[in-house]
């Protein structure tokens, strides 16, 4: 016998009315602290290992001015992402889940697929570079121990390939997170870890050049051509610092994927603005620090990773937690990177395959200490095989700032300038050849050529790299 009254069915509809956002989704509990922890996790990643390599390529002016404009450039698109989060109306419109229905939304035709394939493809890339990262760290743990042992001089070899499975196991088992709204708790502890690290990294830089730091030799224009390096190497180093710069900042390929977790009040647009100001203030202050300081302690021979590369061999347990540190925090921003991929498929899937029981399913688990659990048999096996394919990848080509520098090059002009600067054109519907239309065609074409630079120093970097590069061998 049915029990239920109207009323009760009204106060069950109330219920669930206040459980649902206004577009029939569970209801979104981010704030703007979480969107930063979500921004810096993403922004301070392996970029900052890299910044005193780069800034020794540039020099005292080039090197800081160059961090200073991606950083500024950063945030002004980002702002123009955050209020096409919603459409037409930054507040009251109809939300758009990824960084393509964004581009859908304003743009349309070709541009989605354009977007797509340069959103992905970067993606897919950054995920490649932090299984590198996140392995190096592991090895520079080993080697760490080694030297303090048996001498700084002491060959302590080690591979990197035992530590990128290792840290592929732990990235299957936490891809099966089902979504991106569950990884609150990972980014936070994530970008503890990176502010951790960082410190480290900063404080051991000062304490090198408060006590000497040796010889280290800085310029005002950097590596001294004829010295350290030809006049040719001298302008590839260039372009790939640049791209190395471009890469710190890369957050704009899940930036809306990260405001599609931010509760409806304050409006989302407004909280995104704020958490993109605390983020890319936050990180550039570290990346000046920690670029500038780095070059300060290691001068003109400062190493591609200046928490891996052994400038610092002491406090040995200190440069070990600091590698701890990296590692934990590479695997929360993994899957703040991938969880967009992982998102995007099976969305296609589900849409392509709609009575696939394999695709849809979903297997209630009792998990001890957890409860309920639903497992996915195409979640399990797609997620799981794209992990496996990313740790093979980093295994064939694990070079460090290269990488990086492709990733960073490739991602910049397309992610973080063309399109939030093309959607709002768009929507603002700027006159062609007005001021704002030409001033920002002058910005979106300039970082195009930064782009095409970076891109071209990157791959010469690679190939000087795989000339002398014996795959599945010790290193």
């Amino acid at each position: 016998m049915d029990t239920t009254t109207p009323s009760t069915l009204h106060i069950q509809n109330e219920l669930n009315h206040k459980n649902l956002d206004d577009d029939g989704r569970p209801k979104r509990t981010g704030t703007w602290l979480t969107a930063s922890a979500h921004i810096i996790t993403a922004v301070i990643g392996s970029g900052v290992l890299s910044l005193a390599w780069a800034i020794a390529q540039l020099g005292w002016i080039a090197g800081p001015a160059v961090l200073m404009t991606f950083s500024f450039i950063t945030y002004f698109t980002s702002t123009l992402l955050a209020d096409a989060y919603r459409a037409p109306d930054p507040v009251t419109g109809k939300r758009n889940y990824t960084y393509m229905d964004v581009v859908q939304a304003s743009l349309g035709g070709r541009k989605v697929q354009l977007c797509g394939i340069a959103q992905y493809v970067n993606l897919v890339g950054v995920t490649i570079g932090y299984t590198i990262t996140a392995s190096i760290s592991i090895v520079a743990v080993k080697k760490s121990n080694c030297y303090h042992e048996r001498g700084h001089e002491a060959d302590c070899k080690q591979s990197d390939y035992p530590y990128m499975i290792l840290f592929a196991i732990i990235q299957i088992l936490l891809s099966q997170i089902p979504n991106f709204h569950n990884l609150s708790w990972l980014s936070i502890l994530a970008a503890v870890m990176s502010f951790s690290y960082s410190l480290i990294g900063l404080g051991l830089s000062i304490a090198k050049v408060a006590g000497g730091g040796g010889h280290s030799r800085t310029r005002l224009t950097g590596v001294e051509v004829g010295v350290d390096v030809s006049g040719s190497e001298k302008v590839w180093r260039t372009f790939q610092a640049i791209g190395d710069i471009a890469f710190a900042y890369a957050f704009s390929t899940v930036l809306i994927e990260i405001q599609d977790t931010l509760k409806s009040y304050p409006s989302e647009n407004k909280a995104m603005k704020r958490a993109s100001l605390v983020g890319i203030l936050t990180t550039t202050l570290f990346y000046v620090l920690c670029g500038c300081v780095g070059y300060a302690a290691f001068g003109n021979d400062a190493p591609g990773n200046f928490l891996t590369g052994f400038g610092f061999f002491e406090p040995f347990w200190l440069i070990d937690f600091a590698n701890v540190c990296i590692a934990i925090h590479l695997i929360g921003a993994y899957q703040v990177f991938c969880q967009p991929i992982f998102g995007f498929v099976e969305m296609k899937c589900k849409q392509r395959w709609p009575e696939s029981k394999f695709i849809t399913r979903e297997h209630v688990v009792n998990v001890p200490f957890h409860g309920e659990y639903c497992v996915n048999m195409f979640r399990l096996v797609w997620r799981t095989l794209y992990v496996m394919l990313t740790a093979l990848i980093a295994m064939i080509f694990p070079f460090f700032n290269s990488f990086l520098g492709l990733i960073g090059a490739g991602s910049f002009y397309p992610l973080t300038v063309y399109f939030p600067i093309e959607m709002y054109i768009a929507r603002a519907k700027i006159p062609r050849f007005s001021f704002t239309w030409v001033w920002l065609k002058i910005l979106t074409w300039s970082c195009l050529v930064v782009s095409l630079v970076a891109a071209a120093g990157s791959v010469q970097g690679l190939v000087t790299d795989l000339k002398k590069y014996q795959p599945f061998k010790t290193e």
